[in-house]
C-alpha cells in the first residue's frame, strides 16, 4: 500500500518530460522486481547465502527511499514508513522470529494508516488533501473560490470526508490482503532458504493481489470527489484538474 501511495503521489506531480515514468519503473525495479529476483535465486550458499541474500534484497528499496529523501530534502512519510517496514522484514528474518511476525507486521502498517486517515478528519489537516484534494491534482484554489461564493462549502467538506473514508477502505482492504498473502504463501521458518523464497515470492504477488485493488478503490475516491466538486461549482472536468503547463 505505501507503494500504491507514492506510484500516486509522484504520477501527479505533472511534470513536462518523462521523468516520472522513470521514476516509477525504477520505483517497481527497487521495491518489487530485484528484491524478488535475488531472494528467489540467489539465497542458496553457492551464491549470496540466506542472511545476505535478505541484506541485499532489502538494501535496494532502502537506498531508493534514502534517494527520495535526499532528493527532496525534506522527509516523506510514505518512504519513511516504508524504510521502517522493510527493516522490520529485515529484523525479523535475521533474528529468525515466528514468520506469523511478518503477517502480523504487513497488516498492522497500512491498517494503522487507514485510522490516522479517519483520524485526521478531526484536525484541521485531513489527510485527504495529501491524497486528493491537492495543488498538485487540483485547481483548489478556483474550486475553494466558487464553493465559497455559491454558499457550498459545508458541502464540500462532506465530500471530502466521504472521500476520507473511501481512502481508509483503500488502507483497511489493503491491510487483510496484506495478511492473508503473507499467512498463504510464508509457511516457513525464516533462516531457511524456502522462507527467502516465499518471501520474494510474496514481495512478486504485493503488486497484482494487494496493490492493484486498493488502487482501484482509491481512484474510486478520487471519481468521487470530481463528481462532487463538478457538481458544487458546475466546472468541467478539464476546469477541475491541475493544467500541466502550469507547473
Amino acid at each position: 500500500m505505501l507503494l500504491i501511495c507514492k506510484f500516486y503521489l509522484q504520477n501527479n506531480k505533472m511534470p513536462k518530460n518523462n521523468a516520472t515514468n522513470d521514476n516509477l519503473l525504477l520505483n517497481i525495479a527497487c521495491n518489487i522486481i530485484i528484491p524478488t529476483l535475488i531472494l528467489i535465486n540467489l539465497s542458496d550458499d553457492n551464491y549470496l547465502g540466506i542472511r545476505f541474500a535478505i541484506i541485499t534484497a532489502l538494501a535496494f528499496p532502502v537506498l531508493f527511499g534514502l534517494k527520495d529523501f535526499v532528493k527532496i530534502k525534506k522527509v516523506n512519510i510514505f518512504s519513511t514508513i516504508g524504510v521502517a517496514s522493510i527493516i522490520l522484514t529485515g529484523s525479523i528474518s535475521l533474528l529468525e522470529l515466528n514468520p506469523i511476525y511478518i503477517a502480523i507486521k504487513e497488516a498492522t502498517i497500512p491498517a494503522v494508516l487507514g485510522l490516522a486517515t479517519l483520524f485526521s478528519l478531526k484536525t484541521k489537516f485531513p489527510l485527504v488533501k495529501t491524497f486528493l484534494f491537492n495543488e498538485k491534482i487540483m485547481q483548489v484554489s478556483k474550486i475553494s473560490n466558487i464553493v465559497e461564493i455559491n454558499g457550498n462549502k459545508e458541502k464540500l467538506e462532506v465530500y471530502l470526508a466521504n472521500s476520507s473514508w473511501i481512502v481508509a477502505l483503500s488502507f483497511f482492504v489493503s491491510s487483510l490482503l496484506n495478511y492473508v498473502l503473507a499467512v498463504t504463501i510464508i509457511t516457513s521458518q525464516p533462516g531457511t532458504i524456502e522462507f527467502n523464497e516465499q518471501l520474494g515470492k510474496m514481495t512478486a504477488l504485493s503488486f497484482p493481489v494487494i496493490a492493484v485493488p486498493a488502487m482501484l478503490v482509491l481512484m474510486g475516491a478520487l471519481i468521487y470527489l470530481f463528481r462532487g466538486i463538478k457538481k458544487l461549482t458546475g466546472l468541467r472536468l478539464e476546469e477541475i484538474i491541475k493544467n500541466k503547463d502550469a507547473t
